[in-house]
This record gives C-alpha cells, sequence and structure tokens, in this order.
C-alpha cells in the first residue's frame, strides 16, 4: 500500500545522526523522496545510503544551516532533484558547552549555538517557504526542545536558542496560515542521540527519573511525532510546540 508521504518530496536538516536520521528514515518508509543535509558529510552519506536500501530515494548535500549561501543551495538542489518541496525537519543543532554557568560562558560558544540552532531554523525557512508554498497541505516542523519550554543548567545559549526556535515557529506560523503552510515544531524531552549521549554517559538512572514515564524517550517516537505534525492527520495544527517529553512539562 501506497504510505503516507507517497509522490511527497520532504527536506531534512542535520540528518546525519539522531533524530534527523530517524525522521528522514521514517519520510522514506512511508513513501517520500527525501533531500538530506549535514554538516559530517560522511554520516550524512551513510543516512542517504540507508534510505536508498530501504527502497527509498535520497539526496545528500553537505551543509552548515548558518551560511545562507549554502542553505539556499541545499534547498535548490533539493527541489532540482526532485521537482517539488512538500514538507522540511529543521532539526540541527548543537548543545554548546552544557553545565557552565553564564558569567563563564564563552561568547564564541553563544554565537556558535544561536548561529546553528535558531539562525539555522530561520534561513532553512526562508529558503523553504517559496517552495512550500507551491503544494497544498505543506508543513514545516521545526526541532526544538524541553530546553525552549522550561529552564534548567545544561547552557544558556542552548536554552535561549530552543526558546527562540518556538518563536520564530509561532511567527511564521501566522505569516502563512491563509496560504495553507502549517508550521510546528516538537519539543523531545532526552532522547537517545548522540548529543544526550555526551551530556548524560553514566547518568541513566537519573535521566529515567526525570521522566515521569520513567524512561527517556525513542528516535522512533519522535519521528512518529514529525510525520503526524507534517501528515493530513494534523491539518488544522499551526503554531504550536508539541511536547515528545514523557510527561516532563507536566510537572
Amino acid at each position: 500500500m501506497p504510505g503516507t508521504f507517497e509522490g511527497k518530496v520532504a527536506l531534512v536538516t542535520g540528518a546525519s545522526s539522531g533524530i534527523g536520521r530517524a525522521a528522514a528514515l521514517a519520510f522514506a518508509r512511508e513513501g517520500a523522496r527525501v533531500a538530506l543535509c549535514a554538516r559530517r558529510a560522511a554520516e550524512g552519506q551513510v543516512t542517504a545510503r540507508m534510505i536508498d536500501q530501504q527502497g527509498g530515494q535520497a539526496c545528500f548535500v553537505e551543509t552548515d544551516v548558518s551560511v545562507p549561501e549554502q542553505v539556499h543551495n541545499l534547498v535548490e538542489t533539493a527541489v532540482a532533484r526532485f521537482g517539488r518541496l512538500d514538507c522540511a525537519v529543521n532539526n540541527a543543532g548543537i548543545e554548546g558547552t552544557p553545565f557552565v554557568p553564564v558569567t563563564d560562558y564563552s561568547v564564541e560558544v553563544w554565537d556558535q549555538v544561536m548561529d546553528i540552532n535558531l539562525k539555522g531554523v530561520f534561513l532553512s525557512m526562508k529558503y523553504e517557504v517559496p517552495h512550500l508554498l507551491k503544494q497544498n497541505g505543506s508543513a514545516i516542523v521545526n526541532v526544538s526542545s524541553v530546553a525552549g519550554l522550561i529552564g534548567g543548567p545544561a547552557g544558556s545559549a542552548y536554552y535561549a536558542s530552543k526558546h527562540g526556535v518556538i518563536g520564530v515557529t509561532r511567527a511564521v506560523a501566522m505569516e502563512y496560515a491563509k496560504q495553507g503552510l502549517r508550521v510546528n515544531a516538537v519539543c523531545p524531552a532526552v532522547i537517545p542521540t548522540p548529543m544526550s549521549e555526551r551530556l548524560f554517559r553514566g547518568k541513566e538512572e537519573m535521566i529515567n527519573s526525570i521522566h515521569p514515564m520513567g524512561r527517556a524517550g525513542t528516535l522512533e517516537e519522535v519521528a512518529a511525532s514529525i510525520l503526524f505534525l507534517c501528515s493530513p492527520a494534523a491539518s488544522f495544527i499551526t503554531g504550536q510546540a508539541l511536547p515528545v517529553d514523557g510527561g516532563v512539562t507536566t510537572r
């Protein structure tokens, strides 16, 4: 049977691992052709090969999402290759320097986090939107975090950038609501990604305890939430920040 995204084209940033890779694979399983990007070319190409091996179609474009010319090239390459753009998942992100108080936080690291996590989402939408508006039922999902909904000690730049992702998501959702483009965000709690492993290695018991459901989430659960927000099932949902957090933000 055809999948939910049969005949559609999805673009996923930060697809070299973690949530981006999981979302790209999920789109492909549901019939989408997928354009991928990441700064780590070798790992991004692995994702593309994984899609090819499961019978899908993918193209990979090495991209630093903080560089306007590279993001523009990514989007134009995707459209040139596949002929259209229906969904975009703006996921690329870095953690910066975790557990460092603001008085000791490097200005250089702050700028790096903002450039990738927030400016990267802005640039991605800037170049994606003109193509998405050409399709009925198009959608953007920006990957924020529970750190976009609450505060904490894991690095001021990360929290600020992820709050900013929700803000720009809501702004762009309102700009294009009447034109049929939906823009939402997902806000995962701790998910087993290379980033979370760097932050929380050896702290599994503590991680389980902070989630009311008693466990961390999975990549597949976040990917399913992303695909839902891009699907016709979410056709009346826009401007929302969906926690995928096992109840963390209900406390």
